[in-house]
């Protein structure tokens, strides 16, 4: 059986067994309604030209794991951010871990998502907030609604600073010859509030792993937050990420993208501006080889005057590795003095490397100052001679010429382990000790 066919088949059953009487009822059935009549995305499609799934669904995912999950924390220890101490939601196999999470309701909410769907107290704020901005027309975010039972959920009260990072982390222990899971992230934070979140899925064996994950993101007037993916997978592990982010008046939102490891990773990343005076921040770094691929497509959706919007998103692709970079901004008529950046820049060391990037830009406002910007080369040699000239051997050189290449978005993550951390996976990915600590 075809996995469309497997998932619409399962869904009967899947929400007899969850809530056939809720009020999520309709929301689910008009959802699995879309995807049976859509289907997985296909090249055909404008917003996936670049990208296919069709190597990824010939596996026989199991959609409900049948084994229990068990996972030790010396096993595991190396994925969460050990460092220093963090609120934890952690999933395995699709199931919360209590014995490795670290939750929260003292002041804020740092729970499940299947507690916040079906206890009466979560009600008002599941009713304003949940699939309100997550699209209800792509394939994919409507088949992660229809499935939706489990997740982050996390609450910030206004005028509420999180004093220490939140950590979601997914955990695929590979006890299925071939797994998909469907996380549903909801993150609301209040006016004037700040957080910061780390948001990690790993696979702990080779087996097949396939990740359909949402996330929706709300920041209230002059709220602040901090996100950070780190992709650093192993190669059998498939990543599809929808992430969508509604912004109030005042507030800044920053989203960091590490994409490392993997093998397909599609990162969907959408902004909505609902006030005036808004900042969203748009980073990535990508490095890759062998035949990994990743695909970042991101939206800015500017709909309100006096906002800010900063994309930054720099690739290095080696073997016969493949990177897409499709970026949008939009300006509706409406939105008079924005100021809209965005910039891609990639670097080839191999031959077959291939990088597809289509920077875009909509503007239907006559006040406006937006710019983007797209470079694909190699490593400058010039520099790579006065370097070895200067007795640093060929390979270290290289490595350097590539971290300061990815250090404008390195400089920029605002919790000093994560960017200890992230230097180290860069690294290792580059093969060399670089000699120096952040």
């Amino acid at each position: 059986m075809e996995l469309k066919e497997k998932l619409i088949s399962s869904f009967m059953a899947f929400e007899q067994q969850i809530d056939v009487d809720s009020n999520l009822h309709d929301l689910r059935s008009a959802a699995i309604k879309n995807f049976e009549n859509k289907g997985f995305p296909t090249k055909k499609e404008e917003a996936w030209k670049y990208t296919s799934l069709n190597s990824v669904l010939k596996n026989d995912y199991s959609v409900f794991p049948k084994h229990e999950p068990a996972v030790e924390f010396a096993d595991v220890k190396k994925y969460f951010l050990h460092e220093i101490d963090s609120y934890k939601v952690v999933f395995i196999d699709g199931k919360y871990s209590s014995f490795l999470s670290a939750t929260t309701h003292d002041g804020i909410d740092v729970c499940l998502m299947s507690s916040a769907l079906y206890k009466p107290k979560y009600k008002m704020i599941i009713d304003e907030y949940f699939n309100k901005i997550a699209s209800r027309d792509e394939s994919l975010t409507t088949l992660n609604t229809a499935f939706a039972s489990e997740g982050a959920y996390i609450n910030i009260p206004k005028s509420k600073v999180v004093e220490k990072p939140i950590e979601i982390i997914y955990f695929s222990t590979g006890k299925e010859d071939a797994l998909m899971v469907q996380p549903r992230n909801l993150v609301v934070v209040g006016e004037n509030a700040h957080v910061q979140i780390i948001e990690r899925h790993q696979s702990l064996n080779e087996n097949p792993v396939l990740t359909n994950s949402v996330t929706e993101v709300f920041a209230q007037k002059r709220a602040i937050v901090d996100y950070y993916k780190v992709q650093n997978d192993l190669s059998s592990a498939n990543l599809i990420d929808n992430t969508y982010i509604a912004q109030r008046q005042e507030s800044r939102v920053s989203v960091h993208t590490f994409s490392f490891g993997g093998n397909i990773t599609r990162n969907n990343l959408n902004f909505y501006h609902l006030g005036e005076r808004i900042d969203s921040t748009l980073k990535g770094i990508t490095i890759i080889g062998d035949k990994q691929h990743v695909d970042h497509y991101t939206l800015v959706h500017h709909a309100q005057p006096n906002c800010e919007s900063h994309q930054n998103y720099k690739c290095i692709l080696n073997d016969s590795a493949t990177g897409v970079f499709n970026g949008k901004i939009f300006v509706e008529k409406e939105a008079q003095k924005t100021d809209a950046f965005q910039q891609n820049n990639n670097i080839l060391l191999s031959d077959k490397a291939t990088i597809n990037a289509k920077p875009q830009l909509e503007i239907f406002a006559d006040d406006v100052k937006c710019s983007h910007g797209c470079t694909i080369g190699q490593l400058d040699e010039t520099a790579m001679f006065y370097m070895q000239q200067r007795g640093i051997p060929q390979k270290e050189a290289k490595a350097l010429l590539m971290y300061a290449f990815s250090n404008e978005v390195i400089e920029s993550i605002n919790i000093p382990e994560l960017k200890k951390r992230i230097t180290k996976i860069i690294a290792t990915k580059l093969g060399v000790n670089l000699g120096f600590d952040l």
